[in-house]
């Protein structure tokens, strides 16, 4: 399972002009869903998630999660982040899971993130989304379980 998170001043999912999930500061994870993936992992990726340092301290340096500010989790299904992109010039998405294996681990994630932590929110799977953030820093990272 991939997590593409961004530390965010603001972000906001929109489906057919209606907004289905917003957070204040927090983190935008983008989630790609890879074949083979299982629920262990998704519990592992959450896991980090809620713990990876990525918010300022005193000193200005990485070293409080979302758990310890108490931000906001918006996590986005994207199965194009398991895309192959190693030749040609048109992606290839084979290592992506079919929706039907996607779907679920995705949905499985969002409600064990909503029991852990507050607040969650989350886009739609399958849906074509409209997604908006404020990038703060910017700090982006890619993380895989």
């Amino acid at each position: 399972m991939i997590g593409l998170l961004q530390r965010v001043s603001r972000a906001e999912v929109w489906v057919q002009g209606e907004t289905i999930a917003a957070i204040e500061r927090g983190l935008l994870v983008l989630v790609g869903v890879q074949r083979g993936d299982t629920s262990a992992r998704g519990e592992r990726l959450l896991e980090r998630l809620l713990t990876y340092r990525v918010f300022p301290d005193a000193d200005d340096r990485m070293n409080h999660s979302l758990r310890q500010i108490g931000g906001g989790l918006l996590l986005v299904p994207q199965f194009t982040l398991a895309a192959d992109t190693k030749k040609g010039t048109r992606a290839s998405f084979t290592s992506a899971a079919p929706p039907e294996e996607g779907a679920p681990l995705f949905a499985e994630l969002v409600a064990r993130a909503q029991t852990q932590h507050t607040p969650v929110a989350a886009g739609r799977f399958g849906a074509d989304m409209r997604v908006s953030l404020i990038n703060e820093g910017p700090v982006t990272f890619w993380l895989e379980t």
